[in-house]
C-alpha cells in the first residue's frame, strides 16, 4: 500500500493493483476524520473484484459493443467479459494489473504500466503513467498519460465509489448531486449507447440543479430500469479544457466533493450491483447503493460511433487527461 499525507493529517491510501484509491480520510464539519471511499479489508480483494473499486480500468473504460471495433480499415476482436460487449478493457484489464509505483514525496506518487501489443485484443505496445498528487487543500489530482507504438484506442478513468458520510454508512440516496450536463447518452437495455445525445430536461437524468440521488432513482424511466438505478454517461457542458463536472454533498457530515476534469463526459454509477462484493474495510459487506462512482472519461463505445469524440491514439501522440477530486467540509 502507498500512503500520501498532508500537513493537516488528511490522507490517501493507494494500491499498485489497478493503480487504485483504497481510502481518502478527511474531516467532516466537526473536524472528525473519516474515510469517504469504498474499499476492501485486504489488498488481495482488489484482484478481479466486480465493482472495480477505486481503480483505473483500461485500456477502454466502459462498454464496447460486441467487443469489436474497426481502426484504419482493420477490425479488431477484443476479449469479451460480458455477453455482447467488453467492459472496462476485458477480464484482465488495467484494473487487475500490478502497476509499478515510484513515490516522489509524502504527497505524490507515479504508477506505471506497460501493456503489450494484442493485450485483451488491443493493438500497439502501450506505456501508461498515472500520477496522484495530494494537496494541502485536500484535493487529489490524478494525471494520466499514455503513449503507443501503433494506432490504438484508449479511454481511462478512475472508478472510486464515494460515500461522504463514511464508507461504512450505507445508502447514498440522501447525497445531493449536481452534474454540469444538459445531455446524456441514451442506451440500449445492455447500456450500450445508441448514438443519441438526449436532452436531460424533463427527465430523471436532469441534475443541472442539485438534487438527492434517491429522488428519482426508482422513477418509471427506461434507462433507470435497464441498470437498476443510474449507470449512465452525461455529456459535460462547456468548452474543452478543465471544468467542473460534478458536485456531491452530504448534509449529514457536511462534506462536499467537487470533481474537475478535461474529459468530455462523466459516467455516474450508483453502486446498483454492490451486493456480494469483497469484505469492506469496516468488516461488513457493502450493499447496493452504498456508494456512487463519478467516472470522468471519454464516450463509451466511441470507436463504433463516428460522431462521438475520437478515442484514437497514434504513435508520436501523448494521451493526457486530468481528474481532480476537491474535498471540503
Amino acid at each position: 500500500m502507498i500512503h500520501l499525507i498532508n500537513k493537516s493529517g488528511a490522507s490517501v491510501m493507494l494500491t499498485e493493483r489497478g493503480a487504485g484509491i483504497v481510502s481518502i480520510v478527511v474531516p467532516d464539519r466537526n473536524g472528525v476524520m473519516g474515510d469517504v471511499v469504498l474499499g476492501y479489508r485486504d489488498e488481495e480483494s482488489y484482484l478481479a473484484d466486480g465493482p472495480c473499486a477505486g481503480k483505473i480500468p483500461g485500456r477502454f473504460a466502459n462498454r464496447i459493443d460486441g467487443g469489436r471495433f474497426t481502426l484504419d480499415g482493420k477490425e479488431y476482436q477484443l476479449v469479451k467479459n460480458h455477453p455482447g460487449y467488453q467492459l472496462h478493457g476485458g477480464p484482465d484489464g488495467f484494473s487487475n494489473r500490478l502497476w509499478k509505483a515510484s513515490q516522489i514525496s509524502d504527497t505524490e506518487v507515479v504508477l506505471t504500466l506497460d501493456s503489450p501489443d494484442g493485450d485483451q485484443g488491443y493493438p500497439g505496445n502501450m506505456h501508461v503513467e498515472a500520477t496522484y498528487t495530494w494537496g494541502e487543500d485536500n484535493s487529489l489530482t490524478l494525471s494520466i498519460k499514455a503513449t503507443t507504438d501503433a494506432p490504438t484506442i484508449l479511454n481511462l478513468t478512475n472508478h472510486t465509489y464515494w460515500n461522504l458520510d463514511g464508507e461504512d454508512s450505507g445508502s447514498i440516496f440522501n447525497h445531493v448531486l449536481r452534474i454540469n450536463a444538459s445531455r446524456w447518452l441514451a442506451t440500449s437495455e445492455a447500456l450500450i449507447p445508441t448514438g443519441e445525445l438526449a436532452p436531460v430536461e424533463g427527465t430523471p437524468m436532469d441534475f443541472r440543479t442539485a438534487k438527492p440521488i434517491g429522488r428519482d432513482i426508482k422513477a418509471d424511466f427506461p434507462a433507470l430500469k435497464y441498470g437498476k438505478g443510474y449507470d449512465n454517461c452525461w455529456v459535460l457542458d462547456g468548452a474543452p479544457g478543465l471544468k467542473l463536472a460534478a458536485e456531491l454533498s452530504s448534509t449529514a457530515s457536511g462534506r462536499r466533493l467537487e470533481i474537475w476534469t478535461d474529459q468530455p463526459a462523466a459516467q455516474v454509477y450508483t453502486g446498483n450491483w454492490l451486493d456480494g462484493s469483497p469484505v469492506s474495510k469496516s468488516g461488513r459487506p457493502y450493499r447496493d447503493y452504498d456508494g456512487v462512482a463519478i467516472e470522468c472519461q471519454g464516450f463509451p463505445d466511441a470507436p463504433n460511433h463516428p460522431g462521438f469524440p475520437s478515442c484514437v491514439l497514434r504513435p508520436g501522440e501523448t494521451y493526457s487527461r486530468t481528474i481532480i477530486f476537491k474535498l471540503f467540509a
